[in-house]
């Protein structure tokens, strides 16, 4: 997640719906505990690797095999306190 934690997902997640709201995902996902205000740059650079497991059959033949993508982008994380009296 780019601050030193990682997140395994084993299912695909759930698509967001207005319902859901800005609460946290119900399957998977991450909450940055602090802002990216002191990190180089001023983001978290994240790296994001799916993995599939693919199988398939056409013209008398079949097969399996694994296919990793991997992808690197930089996340800013601000932040904002309210104070209420």
């Amino acid at each position: 997640m780019g601050d030193g934690d990682t997140v395994a997902c084993t299912t695909p997640g759930t698509p967001y719906t207005p319902s859901l709201g800005s609460g946290p995902s119900p399957t998977c996902g991450y909450v940055y505990p602090e802002s990216s205000h002191d990190q180089p740059g001023g983001v978290f650079v994240v790296t994001a690797t799916t993995t599939w497991a693919v199988t398939w059959a056409g013209g008398g033949q079949s097969g399996a095999l694994t296919v990793t993508r991997t992808s690197t982008t930089d996340v800013r994380i601000s932040e904002l306190q309210v104070l209420v009296s």
